[in-house]
């Protein structure tokens, strides 16, 4: 492989080991795109267009790119958290892929679906950062997947989808509602 090759390879291998980062930061993007092609670019839209499309990527896709790492690349990944290979691996992909589905019919849904689709994957992951702090003092730790980008996007991912819920709710109430029909 040439210098140009490997840097991409090194690129790639970046952009996947750090998934939960990469892909807040498409959310951003694709954010910024919706916003831009909208006729009107209030704070509702604005709302409308972060939230839609945080819950697609950081819950439906992120979610789905961890089942499919838990459930059949399981000893990699475990290894790359520091831990042994072990059966719940498949738990953990199952779970994540529930969080996935909700996320996935949540992104362009109601506030309440994305309510929903927010607040599971949060407990799980406020749960995971815990388990990785633990793990860091306990146990010394400090593998990428533990102690690296992952464990802070376990705390950021949940707080910013709260953010967003707060700042979706906020913008419903501050547009005016239609007088009902007489």
């Amino acid at each position: 492989m040439n210098g140009g090759g490997l840097v991409i390879a090194e690129m790639v291998r970046s952009a996947l080991s750090n998934f939960t980062l990469t892909l807040f930061i498409i959310a951003l993007i694709f954010s910024a795109v919706a916003i831009m092609r909208s006729p009107q670019r209030d704070q509702p839209v604005i709302a409308e267009k972060l939230i839609s499309w945080f819950v697609f990527f950081c819950i439906g896709v992120s979610f789905f790119y961890n089942f499919i790492m838990h459930g059949f690349f399981g000893e990699m990944t475990a290894s790359f958290i520091g831990w042994a290979d072990s059966p719940f691996q498949f738990e953990v992909a199952t779970a994540s892929l529930g969080f996935s589905v909700v996320g996935f019919l949540a992104a362009f849904g109601s506030f309440d679906r994305r309510l929903a689709a927010i607040v599971g994957p949060a407990c799980f992951l406020l749960g995971a950062a815990y388990g990785h702090a633990k793990e860091m003092v306990t146990a010394n730790n400090f593998a990428p997947g533990n102690a690296g980008v992952i464990f802070y996007t376990d705390i950021f991912i949940p707080l910013f989808g709260f953010f967003l819920l707060w700042l979706q709710k906020r913008s419903e109430r501050s547009t005016p509602q239609a007088e009902p029909a007489r």
